[in-house]
């Protein structure tokens, strides 16, 4: 007979549970709970098992077509096809910059007066081989300003396809000579080799090594010389020190090192009153402060010994 308990459903106690069999009692016992170290060996088990599964269909057809790829392209590059195909079409890159419409449309150039637009584009390296994503603009200003021509240039991107360059020009400021050549030099020296709109005559003239780089300072002497300028030929640097003015007429007016604007302001003082420019001499020293010496040229020369042996002549006389 089953008890009541049985009878209306209630379970025996935990003991006569435990005895009934092996499956009561893997039910009750308690979970076993896996430390870290466990835990990370079970999962390495796992994704070992999970990647020990068979390879996709395809994927050796894939690898094999791909390592043709690679050994062809490796080929065409020692081959020289890669570099024929880069410099005929761009780079891939570009290529493929070019097909998504980031191509370069339209270039937009200002400030240039002597530089053509082709001339800058090749500077800046902007061709229709390249891409707006792929163009360096950095790299194309550093072209663009190592042009003796530019001053200063900025480059932009605009996408999807615009590149905007502007532009600073050098202006020819003068003329240098060095060793029997004659190039155009802007303000700060940088050689130019192009007179623009400019003519010879129009600007200043500049003789010796660094005289280029120290032009400046020959313009300030044209300036203190007021209405003898156009009487001036050339601004020679000596030694890198000083100068010498090279006059129209040939003669050489020799300037001292340290303050030579005073010197300058003395030779317009000696023309004004004595008109010393339209002697016969072929220098004046004006090195000393305070004090003038000049050569005389050969026929100034002896007719001075002339006028001087006939005065001493009356002063010897009866």
């Amino acid at each position: 007979m089953r008890s009541l308990s049985e009878h209306i459903g209630w379970r025996r106690p935990a003991s006569l549970a435990l005895a009934s069999g092996g499956a009561a009692l893997a039910a009750l016992a308690p979970q076993r709970v896996l430390l870290r170290g466990e835990r990370s060996k079970r999962g390495a088990v796992w994704r070992l098992i999970r990647f020990d599964r068979p390879a996709p269909r395809g994927l050796g057809l894939a690898l094999a077509a791909a390592l043709l790829i690679a050994v062809a392209a490796l080929g065409a590059i020692r081959g020289g096809k890669y570099q024929e195909f880069v410099a005929r079409q761009g780079a891939v890159g570009d290529i493929l910059a070019r097909g998504l419409g980031f191509g370069v449309r339209t270039v937009k150039i200002s400030g240039q007066s002597q530089l053509s637009e082709p001339e800058i584009l090749a500077l800046a390296g902007v061709t229709a081989k390249i891409s707006l994503p792929f163009f360096d603009v950095e790299a194309a200003r550093a072209r663009l300003e190592a042009a003796p021509l530019v001053g200063h240039a900025s480059v932009r991107k605009l996408y999807p396809g615009q590149i905007v360059i502007d532009i600073e020009e050098r202006t020819p400021a003068g003329l240098w000579q060095r060793d029997g050549e004659v190039r155009t030099v802007a303000a700060d020296g940088a050689v130019i080799d192009r007179l623009g709109g400019y003519t010879a005559s129009d600007l200043p003239f500049v003789v010796g090594a660094g005289a280029n780089e120290r032009l400046s300072e020959f313009l300030a002497l044209l300036d203190a010389a007021q209405e003898l300028r156009a009487k001036i030929a050339a601004g020679v640097l000596i030694g890198e020190r000083r100068w010498n003015l090279r006059m129209t007429s040939g003669l050489d007016v020799k300037l001292p090192e340290t303050d030579p604007a005073a010197a300058v302001a003395t030779l317009v003082k000696l023309q004004r009153e004595s008109r010393i420019l339209e002697r016969d001499i072929l220098w004046l020293d004006l090195r000393t402060p305070g004090r003038v010496f000049a050569r005389l040229s050969v026929d100034a020369a002896a007719a001075r010994q002339e006028r001087l042996d006939a005065h001493a002549k009356k002063g010897a006389g009866p």
